[in-house]
């Protein structure tokens, strides 16, 4: 494997559009060889437009030859995602909100759920010019302005009230919130919640509510703020070291310290957040 050489630019998305998106950004590998990265779970529902070779991509399994995906649409998935490159891929991406990803795709928001779709298939002959648009325009910044503008002009759906409500009171709680209790505030059944949840968002609230205290901690990991897995697992909100170990190997496919030193090297603050006497 050869060493990962890459250039990437982020940028975050304009007020018009800053409701449903959390940011745009480029990446371009500049090197030959394999490139493979592991994703964690996360609540994000990207657009990725590829300007070279197509990415080889997989949910929750590593991915291998046959799982190429050109230009694609992918939906929240509740596990990890195996990404692998030949050192030539290139794209842009937008990153939705799940609330933003209704208003872009409307009811095809749910239907895109573990799974990834072409970009025709999912936006029809809007996403081939699109992708026509992008490929043929060399700066960046103009790149850019042509997503925001396509976003700003499909986005046209509008999620319940009541939806909306729910998941952002999950978000304010970061994922520490009873389901029931949001349905009978709401006026609705839990069942009733739970369905009209999993028809906007994609995923049951309990699952996103899960993954919100999943990033939450690995959030707080990142911060190096906080001595060791156990302080960690209790201020993301989990009962115990236990029940945080299986919900971490679930949403990222491998423990909470081998999660920590497979990014340390690029991020050297997460070292501080491994217990050395802690066995995961």
């Amino acid at each position: 494997m050869s060493q990962a050489t890459f250039e990437m630019s982020r940028r975050g998305p304009s007020p018009r559009v800053a409701h449903m998106i959390s940011g745009l950004s480029f990446y371009r590998e500049t090197s030959g060889g394999l490139f493979h990265q592991r994703e964690t779970a996360s609540l994000v529902v990207p657009l990725i437009i590829s300007l070279g070779t197509p990415f080889m991509i997989a949910l929750g399994r590593d991915a291998r030859e046959g799982d190429g995906q050109p230009s694609f649409a992918a939906g929240l998935f509740a596990g990890p995602v195996d990404i692998r490159s030949n050192g030539r891929a290139e794209c842009v991406q937008i990153d939705f909100t799940p609330l933003g990803a209704y208003r872009f795709f409307g009811r095809s928001a749910s239907e895109l759920t573990g799974r990834m779709v072409d970009i025709a298939d999912i936006l029809g002959g809007e996403g081939r010019a699109l992708r026509e648009r992008i490929g043929a325009t060399r700066r960046w910044p103009q790149r850019f302005e042509i997503l925001e503008d396509f976003v700003a002009r499909r986005a046209t759906h509008r999620p319940s009230a009541e939806i909306v409500f729910a998941y952002r009171s999950l978000a304010e709680a970061g994922g520490d919130a009873r389901i029931k209790a949001l349905a009978k505030e709401i006026g609705w059944s839990r069942k009733h919640l739970v369905e009209r949840f999993k028809a906007e968002i994609g995923l049951a609230p309990k699952s996103v509510a899960r993954i919100m205290r999943f990033n939450r901690a690995c959030g707080l990991a990142r911060m190096g703020k906080r001595q060791g897995w156990a302080m960690i697992a209790a201020e993301a909100g989990y009962a115990d070291q236990a029940h945080f170990s299986r919900e971490f190997s679930t949403f990222a496919g491998e423990s909470p310290t081998a999660w920590a030193g497979r990014l340390g090297a690029a991020d050297p603050r997460l070292a501080r957040a491994i217990d050395s006497d802690a066995v995961w």
